[in-house]
């Protein structure tokens, strides 16, 4: 039996049940068959899925999904996958999916490592997002954080050659962590020195705005694979 390395590993996300809105429990009922991809242990054809060939790119925990809507609204040219584990948010993302149209967008409710494992294909993706990850900010819990370097690599084997991973984060600490992580993955290139300048395509969050104007800071690092 082959070893499998999404088994017996620490989970970087605690499951909470959440409280499911009539709008979101509607989403999920008529949206999700059209727009829900099963988690399944092997290759997935994300063109498939879409219906054409086109750039794609994965979104790890994407919350409440009003920041994938407005990312993917804004680049209609390429293909979004969410993933996220919480019901509310997908059925939040669903949600807005039927509101604006967005046909280039699919959600994924499952744990993103074994989604990175078993169902996207080695050099496939144009990028990955990793928007303000919990922190687990407490030192006994730093090793259920999602950037760690085996699955930094995992995730650098699913980038096509000039593909990137963009990662925020409002915790400084591990802001240095990502960046010690990120820059020791040999696969990977830093387009800064240092933190990068935000991104046009990733938009200021309203939590983000409060903390910005009580002075907290946020953190971009954008790397592309050589």
């Amino acid at each position: 039996m082959l070893y499998d390395p999404t088994e017996h590993r620490i989970r970087s996300f605690v499951t909470r049940a959440g409280r499911l809105s009539i709008a979101q429990a509607r989403a999920i009922d008529t949206l999700g068959p059209q727009f829900c991809i099963p988690y399944v242990k092997q290759a997935f054809d994300f063109d498939q899925a879409f219906g054409r060939s086109a750039p794609t790119i994965l979104e790890i925990g994407f919350g409440m999904g009003d920041t994938t809507a407005k990312i993917a609204a804004g680049m209609p040219d390429k293909n979004f996958v969410g993933v996220e584990v919480h019901t509310p948010g997908v059925g939040s993302l669903l949600k807005l999916i039927g509101e604006q149209d967005l046909r280039n967008l699919r959600v994924i409710q499952h744990d993103a490592f074994e989604v990175v494992t078993h169902m996207v294909k080695p050099d496939s993706l144009a990028g990955v997002h990793v928007f303000f990850p919990d922190p687990w900010h407490k030192a006994r819990h730093n090793k259920r954080r999602l950037i760690q370097p085996a699955f930094v690599q995992l995730l650098a084997s699913r980038l096509a050659p000039g593909g990137y991973l963009h990662c925020a984060t409002d915790w400084q600490e591990y802001a240095e962590q990502m960046l010690e992580v990120l820059g020791g993955e040999p696969a990977l290139k830093n387009t800064a020195e240092g933190y990068a300048p935000r991104p046009d395509y990733r938009p200021v969050t309203k939590f983000e705005n409060r903390g910005i104007k009580l002075g907290h800071g946020v953190w971009d690092l954008v790397f592309v694979k050589q």
